[in-house]
């Protein structure tokens, strides 16, 4: 009775959480019936909230927009100068401060941008250097302040409790713990595992807490972290990075000169050990690829049903309401598929690194 309870309450909270998605969104353009009369482009609307961003929007009511702004930290190279402000000196990029701006369209939409005595883009200019703290960066910080609470917690329950069984939180990460480290790391690298299950750990639980945390629509949620491809690109250049310094010997004679491989595809023109190494970069491009495409995929398809709502809302009133009931359907499904593909993404990427770790420190013996 009490499992079913607790079902029907997760159930009910996420169904809430999708909902207040859809209020944020209707907020963005107020009604159905005011958006009618604005040409409502589908492809700013999901683009505008996947990309980051210099300050966190979290509603807009009327034509009051209600945003955190966030600090900016901008090296001007036509004024030779480091400014430091926050995003709101821009006024949704109404305005300009110090000679910048934030560019709202074009090729430069979303970046920090020079202007001229007109309040033109300079385009003779280069762009700033732009090391600002953005939303992705601070759901990053979030990100890893919950991951140190979890885990310091969890190290001094198991510290002060060696010999009792998980409770509380630690029964809750215990079975992703050992998940990771008997299916994954053991079942992959080999007897020295040990050796890259700290890093295993952090990477699949920073993607599983970044993928759950992206669904919820209101703050301190909402950011595409795993789904910019900055993001992945990093992690995978992490994984790269490890496979790279620890491989061992065997591993790189495997790459230059592969055996059982014949002569002539190593001389003169060096076929084989080309293609092996065009599959070394290949590995974290493919890491890099799959983590972003999957991520941003799914946040897409979902605001594509809210844009339904609006594009046939401009059509009719009648078709807007109408419409948005099988959106929300369609949204709920797919947020629902969302909690499977945060876990999966995340089991994948630690899978595949344990399995490049693997193949970098694998033992080789002749057979006599």
């Amino acid at each position: 009775m009490l499992l079913n309870i607790k079902c029907c309450v997760r159930v009910f909270l996420l169904i809430f959480t999708v909902l207040c998605f859809y209020l944020s969104a209707f907020s963005a353009k107020d009604t159905i019936g005011e958006s009618v009369s604005e040409s409502f482009n589908p492809g700013d609307f999901i683009i505008d909230h996947i990309l980051d961003a210099h300050e966190w929007h979290i509603a807009t009511i009327g034509h009051t927009h209600i945003s955190i702004p966030l600090p900016v930290i901008v090296y001007s190279y036509k004024q030779q100068k480091w400014y430091v402000f926050l995003s709101s000196k821009f006024h949704h990029g109404h305005e300009t401060h110090n000679g910048l701006a934030l560019a709202t369209n074009g090729k430069y939409k979303g970046k920090i941008v020079e202007v001229t005595e007109d309040g033109k883009i300079d385009e003779l200019s280069p762009l700033p250097l732009d090391i600002s703290i953005t939303k992705n960066v601070v759901e990053i910080f979030i990100i890893s302040v919950i991951l140190f609470f979890i885990f310091i917690s969890t190290a001094r329950y198991y510290k002060k409790n060696p010999n009792s069984p998980p409770r509380k939180l630690a029964s809750w990460l215990e079975p992703f713990i050992l998940f990771i480290r008997d299916d994954i790391a053991r079942s992959s690298i080999g007897h020295h595992y040990y050796k890259f299950m700290p890093y295993l750990l952090t990477v699949f639980f920073f993607i599983f807490f970044s993928n759950l945390i992206g669904l919820i629509p209101v703050f301190p949620g909402g950011a595409n972290v795993t789904g910019n491809i900055a993001v992945t690109m990093v992690l995978a250049l992490f994984t790269f990075v490890i496979t790279t310094f620890k491989a061992n010997k065997a591993y790189w004679l495997h790459i230059l000169n592969a055996p059982g491989v014949p002569w002539w595809l190593k001389i003169p023109i060096p076929l084989m050990p080309l293609i092996e190494l065009i599959g070394v970069f290949t590995k974290p491009f493919v890491l890099m690829v799959r983590l972003f495409a999957n991520i941003a995929a799914g946040h897409i398809i979902v605001l594509g049903f809210i844009s339904l709502i609006f594009i046939f809302g401009t059509m009719s009133e009648a078709f807007g309401y109408g419409i948005s009931v099988l959106s929300v359907v369609f949204a709920v499904f797919m947020s629902l598929l969302e909690l499977l593909v945060a876990f999966i993404q995340a089991y994948v990427f630690t899978l595949l690194s344990a399995i490049y770790f693997g193949m970098a420190t694998e033992e080789h013996h002749e057979n006599h």
